[in-house]
């Protein structure tokens, strides 16, 4: 009778956390879609270029949209960018899931396919990448999701490379000083041979 209970309070404990804003994704219906204009195995750059997002409400979805009041479109670490890296860990329960950490737009949902054209942040890290969106209810729940990959998270894949901590700038500046050291170093040399010749 005490394990039963305890199972029990167990499960209790596991449905309050799911009703608590604790959104399981394996639960979510693919009600969305999502397309970008970069093409699979691209390379982007972090801070110079752009990507055109396009998404909305899939044609063949006929269940009741009505409690979709906004929507996100998120960049995604893939797979291959996840490995040996606890921090962009993909997780079941959406409130711990560190797959999607860079938002891309954030705005009421308008029932409608909506574009934007997204200039890449320099913050965003070297990494391979897909985008989802999410449409979410008047609690901030995810209720349903789209995204650009497919379940395994294997097509549609594209690059950022970022920037890194060296600017070219910083890169010529450096050269230039050395040059000037060295044709310094070079003049210092020859006055002081001139000098040494005319004393003697």
């Amino acid at each position: 009778m005490k394990s039963f209970l305890v199972k029990v309070s167990l499960l209790l404990f596991f449905c309050l956390k799911i009703t608590n804003g604790d959104v399981l994704f394996s639960s979510l219906p693919l009600s969305l879609f999502v397309v970008v204009s970069a093409i699979d195995g691209q390379v982007l750059r972090a801070g110079e270029d752009d990507i055109i997002v396009t998404f909305g409400l899939n044609q063949t979805i006929t269940n009741q949209t009505d409690e979709y009041k906004k929507v996100k479109v998120k960049l995604c670490y893939a797979p291959v960018s996840q490995i040996d890296r606890k921090w962009r860990k993909t997780n079941d329960n959406l409130r711990k899931d560190k797959t999607c950490q860079f938002t891309i737009y954030n705005k009421p949902y308008e029932g409608s396919v909506e574009g934007l054209k997204w200039h890449i942040e320099k913050d965003i890290p070297t990494a391979t990448y897909f985008v989802r969106s999410y449409a979410y209810n008047d609690a901030d729940e995810e209720i349903a999701y789209g995204q650009t990959t497919n379940n395994k998270k294997t097509d549609n894949l594209f690059k950022i490379q970022g920037i890194s901590g060296r600017h070219v700038s910083i890169d010529v500046a450096s050269v230039c000083f050395s040059v000037f050291a060295l044709l310094s170093l070079v003049g210092f040399f020859i006055i002081e041979r001139r000098q040494s010749k005319v004393k003697s």
